[in-house]
Parts: C-alpha cells; structure tokens; sequence
C-alpha cells in the first residue's frame, strides 16, 4: 500500500522559512506527478506547487517566488521550500502523488502537516 508521510510543518513568524518533506512508501507503478495542496479554514484546497515526472513545475500565483518544489533522484520524496512566509500561508498542507498503474490513474495524499505563521 502507498503511504505519504509529511513532515516539516510548525509555527513561524512572518518572513521566516520552512522546509516541507514528503516521503513516499509502497509505491507501484510509475509516478505522474507530485505536488503540495493547501486548506486554510473556510476553504477549499488548493495547489500549493507540482512537480511533473519531466521535471517541470508549476506554482500558485501567490506562492511565485518564494516557494520551491523538489524531489529526490529516486522520486520517493518531495520537498518545499518555503520562504518569506506570510500569516496567509497558514494552512494545513497535504502531499499528493499521482502514479500511472497500468492505464489506470490512481491518487495518493497525506495526512496533511500544520503550517501557522504569526505576524
């Protein structure tokens, strides 16, 4: 069974940095994409950043900048960078995995990590 399990995550005061991990276990088939979501109370998720398989990379307008998406060689680990932190960024932050298994899609999330920022 695929796990994810994220790690990185605490309090920080505005402009401060921190540096989300998330660690694939059990995978099967070939990876698709990684990426970083985020749920602030009262709202929906969203992408925080993702990772392709090719390497390529996409941010959310707010985060431009400032934050960076990473993964390891052997594409079982993704990171995020996080820095000049905003009171805005504060939110839970969930690790998603996309993998291809066969020609069937299948979606893996964490469990999500707590990002507080104080102004």
């Amino acid at each position: 069974q695929v796990r994810l399990m994220e790690s990185g995550g605490g309090l920080v005061q505005a402009g401060g940095s921190l540096r989300l991990s998330c660690a694939a276990s059990g995978t099967i088939g070939i990876l698709n994409s990684m990426g970083w979501y985020r749920q602030a109370p009262g709202k929906q998720r969203e992408l925080v950043a993702e990772i392709r398989s090719s390497g390529t990379t996409r941010y959310a307008d707010t985060v431009k900048g400032r934050f960076t998406i990473s993964r390891d060689n052997a594409e079982t680990t993704v990171y995020l960078q996080m820095n000049s932190l905003k009171p805005e960024d504060t939110a839970v932050y969930y690790c998603r995995m996309v993998r291809m298994v066969g020609i069937v899609q299948r979606d893996y999330w964490g469990q999500g990590t707590q990002v507080t920022v104080s102004s």
